[in-house]
């Protein structure tokens, strides 16, 4: 089965909620929601941890509950907080600067067939890498 998720343990075989740990999950999920960046919402919440464990816990669909957990969160907090995770990669880069769009020119490579062959696999690659031809067409948008 893997790692226990923060807000449950295990007992007899089941999983069951730890309500301490739930709690803090309860307002990490609130604390982002209501504009707080990953590592505050954790820290106000009271389990400071790295941006990544707390960006983990949000992408967890088993705190809405499944088979095996029980729910700590309903799908509707799960779900405004994956949407708001989504909403603020699309507009931001790591370093918090407002992405620039930049058209990608469209490439288009030829390759002539080879006339010689080497005994050296390194000198046979280099060969053929030679022959590659690259052309950029025009750029997209």
């Amino acid at each position: 089965m893997g790692h226990t998720p923060y807000g449950y343990r295990i007992e007899n075989g089941a999983a069951v909620i730890n309500e301490a740990e739930a709690d803090c999950v309860r307002r990490i999920f609130d604390n982002y929601i209501s504009g707080m960046s990953l590592a505050e919402s954790a820290k106000a919440a009271g389990h400071p941890v790295v941006h990544s464990s707390v960006k983990r816990i949000l992408n967890r669909e088993c705190y809405c509950g499944d088979d095996f957990y029980p729910a700590i969160i309903d799908a509707a907090v799960f779900h405004r907080a994956n949407s708001e995770l989504k909403r603020r990669a699309d507009n931001k880069n790591q370093t918090g600067k407002t992405r620039r769009i930049i058209p990608k020119p469209e490439t288009e490579f030829t390759f002539s067939p080879p006339q010689t062959q080497y005994n050296d696999p390194y000198e046979q690659a280099q060969y053929l890498y030679s022959l590659i031809e690259r052309k950029v067409v025009k750029c997209q948008k």
